[in-house]
């Protein structure tokens, strides 16, 4: 697994306007977690973590902060504009020596499946596996081969061995599957208006956790200086 350095600045404010200045220099905000440390809030370059987010491998992170230590890490929780899809947030879990990690890792599918060539269509509903193991076992990728599969034929995260690797996602989870191409469903019309459809629901988007934690803490440092005058 490759380990990408990532240099960091410590924040010293956690208020909104602060974080959207962050933001309009090119920066994103984020937090470090590590059981050896009180969480940190950073900040780092955009262009430093797409390349980490925006990838089909997992990587290991050594973290460059000033006045600590380099601190070996992954990416825990990636937060997007739900607008534009530019990263907004980001959470870092800080790794210790010797105690195994829970990690993501991308789905690689290997070959064609058989069933393809009778008019078989592949499904992949999970193309990342969550998996336990040590820093030093974790995988850029985990590939299954699939050339095998017929129409009706399925793979399942039971079917899966890899060496010093435990996968958490449930035994019977389909990871890849072959079968008949399925037949478009025709729009729903209203009740008594011709070739009109049904609206669908519009969608609720609350705030991110990360910005309910900052501003969270934001409150209490006002109410401690409330209590201080």
């Amino acid at each position: 697994m490759e380990t990408t350095l990532l240099e960091a600045k410590q924040r010293t404010s956690i208020t909104k306007s602060e974080r959207k200045k962050i933001r309009r220099e090119g920066r994103i905000p984020g937090v470090i977690y590590s059981k050896q440390l009180k969480p940190l809030t950073i900040e780092v370059a955009e262009n430093a973590l797409k390349p980490l987010v925006f990838t089909a491998k997992a990587h290991l992170i050594s973290l460059k902060l000033a006045g600590h230590e380099d601190q070996e890490c992954i990416i825990k929780d990636v937060q997007f504009d739900p607008v534009t899809d530019k990263i907004v947030h980001f959470d870092l879990i800080g790794l210790i020596k010797g105690e195994k990690l829970e990690i993501e890792v991308p789905v690689q599918l290997k070959g064609s499946a058989a069933g393809i060539k009778e008019g078989g269509v592949v499904q992949n509903p999970l193309h990342r596996l969550l998996v336990r193991c040590f820093p030093k076992d974790i995988p850029d990728h985990l590939e299954i081969e699939i050339s095998h599969l017929n129409i009706g034929d399925a793979i399942h995260i039971s079917d899966l061995v890899y060496e010093n690797i435990e996968i958490l996602n449930p035994q019977e989870a389909v990871i890849v599957s072959v079968v008949h191409p399925k037949i478009q469903e025709e729009p729903v019309a209203v009740e008594g208006v011709e070739g009109a459809e049904v609206p669908a629901e519009p969608e609720v988007i609350g705030k991110g956790k990360a910005d309910k934690e900052e501003e969270a803490e934001e409150e209490k440092g006002k109410e401690k200086e409330k209590g201080k005058s």
